[in-house]
């Protein structure tokens, strides 16, 4: 079941999360310049209905077709999309995420029948016609059959709000509210349901705690504040900015695609508007007037006298409530990012493929010969630290298995040299790389360090290529420690700091940053860009290893090259691993560091010789083994 859900909230967050951007922009506009916002402008507020009727629900079923049949299967998507969103009054956010998806299995399944049927020269003719005619037949189906249906979903949870404020079951309330909100209700629902009711409760008494319902921040802004701890890759560093909008903004909507994209979240801002409703009941509070947006400065704008701290404790316990049942729900059944359904599907093919003793470019459906791949891309965030080590230990696995006549290079996930036949990244970063390389093989992995994927993959290249040019492993050996004795030694022992005490991961990383400012390696402000590089992409690479190191922004704070290195005997629990070695990396120009992240992945290409250099507890061990020194 747990798998079952994962697989599903994975499908929909590749659909929502590459188009976050998109409501980014739509919540920015609105916050900005409707009628109620911070500067009105009648003009450029035309915009925000079109924008969330029409733009997001059609990016979103594109997007849902594309995942399943390319661009054929996109375009058919966005047709059938159309189709739901003329045939409903609402936006349709949840029939664009049935009919996009629909749209390109219907072209999948027609191209499997299809195959091999369609003569020569006719192939564009067939493509075109059959998206168009498939994708208009499904916009018809989607207009009389899918958005009616989906409204009448939504009409049915409006119901159910209004028949359980008219019972006086205020809490329950949030248990249909919340749902509603996310099918983009919400106005709905509190101009129709609550705002109507509560003004004549404010007229007898003064306020109406029904207007904090639906317009309570705090419980969206606790799932979003849990995407910033819980989160991984650009769903973790989109969700502070969709915070700020929400909360002091007033526009709800921001984190509806968070929830959608993992639908069992929903429990979070459901629970916590639950309590946030109990406490308001208990301590009296209310609004005087509907806030409209629900931002915190409305809400307290909107507060009667005698009411401020029953109102703040009514939107704070919403936050934090919901903010640790989203967490706690992301621990158990949302452990992989946005970027896995691309890395399910490189699998996949790469599965595939090694059945035919082939390599498969999984963003184009491109099979490459081992015979023809030249080089292989080691791709990450910053191209200086984990690839760097990735390449090294493939390179040597390569030239230890007889080839010699592949260049493995490693590279920032944004610069990957357009000749390359195959990009290794973290599967975090798989989509990213498949975008920006259309016709190159993805293999995402999980830990740089000791990634299976790599063995398997120097099989592949041995088997596809047989004998043909492969050289003895004795012949292109080389040694690690005459390339570092030809250059600068960069970890020098005054640098190696043994039996560091446990710290959270954060602290580790600015004393590590500590000791560079200390060896006039970098300046103050390279520690800061180490601290947001882990927050945006990890750096405790696996094996026991962690490798801080600064943004590309923070490279100016570099005073020359050098590293640092610290032993945690007793081990930081970091994310979900367990880190004994920490190497600090900085490193303005060249590439000279590679020798010594070469050394490091030899010598700690398992978390058992990893825990044994550390707990050798020798300075001059770990000087010239993470040196490659003899």
């Amino acid at each position: 079941m747990k798998e079952r859900i994962q697989k599903f909230g994975r499908f929909l967050s590749g659909m929502v999360m590459p188009n976050i951007g998109a409501f980014i922009a739509w919540g920015f506009i609105a916050a900005l310049f409707i009628a109620d916002g911070w500067l009105p402008n009648e003009r450029i507020a035309t915009m925000v209905s079109p924008m969330l009727s029409y733009l997001l629900p059609v990016l979103i079923g594109y997007t849902g077709g594309r995942m399943v049949a390319d661009q054929k299967g996109a375009v058919a998507g966005a047709i059938a999309t159309l189709g739901v969103i003329v045939g409903a009054g609402i936006p349709m956010f949840i029939g664009a995420m049935i009919m996009g998806p629909l749209g390109g299995y219907a072209i999948k399944k027609f191209d499997e029948a299809m195959e091999g049927h369609v003569p020569a020269g006719f192939e564009m003719l067939v493509n075109n016609f059959s998206v168009g005619i498939i994708g208009g037949a499904l916009s018809i189906v989607a207009m009389f059959v899918i958005g009616p249906a989906c409204e009448v979903l939504t009409g049915a949870l409006g119901a159910g709000v209004g028949f359980l404020v008219d019972h006086g079951l205020l809490p329950l309330t949030a248990i249909l509210v919340e749902p509603a909100k996310v099918l983009f209700l919400n106005n709905a629902i509190n101009h129709g349901v609550f705002t109507p009711i509560g003004l004549e409760q404010a007229q007898q008494v003064g306020k109406s705690i029904l207007f904090m319902i639906e317009s309570n921040p705090g419980p969206g802004l606790g799932l979003l504040l849990a995407y910033c701890v819980a989160g991984k890759g650009s769903s973790r560093s989109s969700a502070a900015g969709a915070a700020f909008i929400q909360f002091v903004g007033g526009i709800h909507e921001l984190y509806f695609p968070y929830v959608l994209m993992n639908p069992i979240l929903i429990l979070g801002p459901m629970s916590g508007n639950f309590v946030a409703i109990l406490v308001l009941s208990i301590l009296g509070g209310g609004l005087k007037a509907a806030a409209s947006p629900g931002s915190i400065i409305a809400e307290l704008l909107m507060t009667p006298k005698g009411a401020y701290f029953a109102n703040i404790c009514g939107i704070a316990a919403g936050c934090a409530v919901s903010f640790v049942v989203t967490v706690t729900l992301m621990k158990l059944f949302v452990r992989e990012s946005e970027g896995d359904f691309e890395a399910a599907q490189a699998q996949l093919a790469a599965d595939k493929a090694a059945a035919k003793g082939q390599a498969i470019d999984v963003t184009a459906g491109v099979y490459v010969d081992p015979k023809d791949v030249k080089k292989i891309v080691f791709a990450c965030d910053a191209g200086m630290g984990s690839s760097a080590m990735g390449a090294t230990m493939l390179r040597n696995k390569l030239k230890g298995a007889g080839i010699s006549d592949i260049t493995v290079v490693h590279a920032p996930v944004s610069e990957v040299p357009k000749d390359c036949q195959i990009i290794v990244t973290h599967h975090e970063l798989s989509a990213r790389a498949a975008n920006d390389n259309p016709g190159v093989r993805i293999i995402p992995i999980k830990n740089f360090m000791g990634a299976p994927e790599y063995d398997a993959l120097v099989t592949e290249m041995v088997e596809g290529r047989g004998a043909a040019g492969a050289k003895s492993a004795a012949s292109v050996k080389a040694d690690a420690s005459e390339k570092v004795r030809k250059g600068e030694i960069l970890l020098k022992k005054e640098n190696i700091k043994l039996g560091c005490k446990p710290v959270a991961p954060e602290q580790a990383i600015r004393d590590c940053g500590r000791m560079m400012v200390e060896a006039g390696i970098v300046e103050e402000g390279y520690i800061e860009g180490m601290i947001e590089r882990n927050k945006s992409f990890p750096v405790a690479i696996g094996n026991h290893v962690a490798i801080p190191h600064g943004t590309n922004e923070a490279r100016k704070y570099i005073i020359h090259n050098g590293l640092v290195c610290m032993t945690y005997p007793e081990g930081i629990a970091w994310d979900e691993d367990t880190v004994k070695l920490v190497i600090g990396i900085a490193v303005k120009d060249g590439g000279d560091h590679v020798d010594v992240l070469g050394a490091v992945a030899e010598a700690a290409d398992t978390e058992e010789a990893t825990d044994a250099l550390v707990s050798s507890g020798d300075i001059d061990k770990i000087y010239k083994t993470l040196n490659g020194l003899k």
